[in-house]
């Protein structure tokens, strides 16, 4: 985990300016992220109690069975899911013209109709039509409606591949159902990335059938494991977990005493400082129990990449951790995996740069190859504190109000790294300060769904000025779903 104690520190087209929602007086929807390209068209369509959605072909299926879920709950229509064209269309054409996740959406005075070249592509494409129903769709129960939403004409692709979230569940365990909220709350703003930070020094949290004494009664079994990955998967979220070494492994080394140089078993802890722990790198125990742990977690994890962390290992001698790195690197390669870290890894396929004061690390990592996660904390970190009297958090890398997250991109913010060295963005969540879902979220909302459009939406499409505008429309919309965020007076709440 990055350090707590230093100072404060594609091209898609643009928008048309007579339509663009990121214009402050603009009489576009409030979409969050921004499209690619919006034109406002004449007309509107209202969803009427004898709607259907009207999907051809399986693989689209269950898109269409989760939108008519959601729009059930608060529309009480029955809203039937047909195979054959219908008031609200999903078309899985299978064309390749704007990606994986691309879609165009066409609302007319006759319907609606979404169309992407695979099923993922409708997914986000249902985020941006929720987002163009009125806010009480959020509801989970019945509302009155009307149900209307004003003609558009939507291209939209992403900027970035990875656009993801972490959550720390090692400081402090979130249940499995308040990691589906989560995932629920990132994926309306088309997130398609978890970062599980599983293990810390204050804790180890998934099961490993091999090493039985790591995990404790708050963590996750096998099963409990894979039913994130399940439900993240229905939401075309990738899970990527993160078993952070050689560092931060107290909760290891208290675990399993052969893990420690000396063969003594440390005590629990419970605190905040970093750098004090480390696996005993010349011994051979410490690569039989790491290929033991990659080759569990990597059983259990269909997406593409392992993260061994690799940060702040201080109490790593530098010539033993090039060792270790080699090894982990030929361990989680054996397992089918691609290795990503923090930007101190010196091997892999993925760094996550996240120290803004340590720009040298992310232009070593593309130097070498890698593809950058960028995470700048002074920007991207979601537990930093909004103002000095912000409840929860640190603020360590300064105070973070909402324009200070939203006003950066992710290819300038490292001289000499550009857009082709990036892979995206993260925002992540540690949680030495947060304990219930309402703190997560407070500090997460409003300002994870900016870092989401960082990595959606083109660069000339963004403003800050425009985005204030469009979020201040968001809060109805997260107080239908009982989300609790911070009212900053940044933003012209509605």
């Amino acid at each position: 985990m990055p350090h707590r104690r230093l100072a404060a520190l594609m091209t898609v087209s643009a928008l048309a300016t007579s339509c663009a929602p990121s214009s402050p007086e603009s009489d576009g929807p409030a979409l969050v992220p921004v499209p690619a390209s919006l034109r406002v068209t004449e007309g509107s369509f209202t969803l009427a109690s004898d709607a259907r959605i009207g999907v051809r072909s399986a693989e689209g299926a269950p898109v269409a069975e989760e939108l008519a879920r959601m729009l059930r709950r608060s529309t009480g229509y029955a809203l039937p899911v047909v195979r054959e064209p219908a008031e609200i269309t999903l078309e899985v054409s299978g064309g390749q013209e704007l990606g994986r996740e691309g879609y165009t959406l066409d609302v007319t005075p006759g319907g609606v109709r979404l169309a992407a070249g695979t099923a993922e592509g409708v997914f986000r494409g249902v985020q941006t039509l929720r987002q163009l129903l009125p806010a009480a769709i959020e509801n989970p129960a019945p509302q009155p409606g009307p149900w209307t939403i004003g003609g558009v004409s939507i291209e939209d692709r992403p900027r970035f591949s990875y656009r993801g979230v972490m959550l720390d569940v090692a400081r402090h365990f979130f249940t499995v159902e308040q990691v589906k909220r989560y995932i629920d709350l990132a994926a309306s703003y088309k997130v398609n990335v978890l970062h599980l930070h599983l293990t810390d020094d204050q804790g180890w949290r998934i099961e490993i059938k091999s090493w039985p004494e790591l995990a404790g009664d708050d963590s996750y079994s096998q099963e409990d494991y894979r039913e994130i990955v399940r439900y993240a998967a229905e939401r075309f979220v990738t899970v990527v977990p993160e078993i952070d070494t050689p560092g931060h492994t107290n909760a290891a080394l208290a675990a399993y005493a052969e893990l420690n140089c000396d063969g003594v078993a440390r005590e629990p802890y419970e605190g905040t400082e970093v750098g004090f722990s480390s696996l005993c790198v010349d011994k051979e125990v410490t690569y039989r129990f790491l290929d033991d742990v990659v080759r569990e977690v990597a059983a259990l994890t269909p997406g593409p990449y392992l993260n061994l962390g690799g940060d702040e290992a201080h109490s790593t001698d530098p010539e033993d951790y090039e060792k270790f790195v080699a090894r982990a690197q030929q361990i989680v390669d054996t397992h089918g995996k691609r290795l990503m870290g923090w930007a101190e890894i010196t091997s892999g396929s993925v760094a996550q740069h996240w120290n803004p004061r340590e720009p040298d690390r992310a232009r070593a990592a593309v130097a070498r190859g890698a593809r950058l996660v960028m995470s700048p904390a002074d920007h991207a970190y979601l537990d930093m504190k909004y103002t000095d009297s912000t409840e929860y958090g640190l603020d360590w890398a300064g105070l973070v109000e909402v324009s200070d997250s939203y006003e950066w991109d992710p290819a300038t913010v490292v001289e000499g790294v550009g857009e082709r060295d990036i892979l995206g963005v993260e925002a992540p969540l540690w949680t030495e300060t947060l304990a219930t879902s309402g703190a997560l979220e407070f500090m997460a909302y409003p300002r994870l769904p900016g870092i989401a459009e960082i990595g959606w939406s083109p660069a000339a499409a963004r403003s800050w000025e425009g985005y204030r505008t469009r979020l201040a429309a968001h809060g109805p919309r997260w107080s239908a779903r009982s989300v609790t965020f911070y009212r900053s007076p940044e933003i012209p709440w509605n």
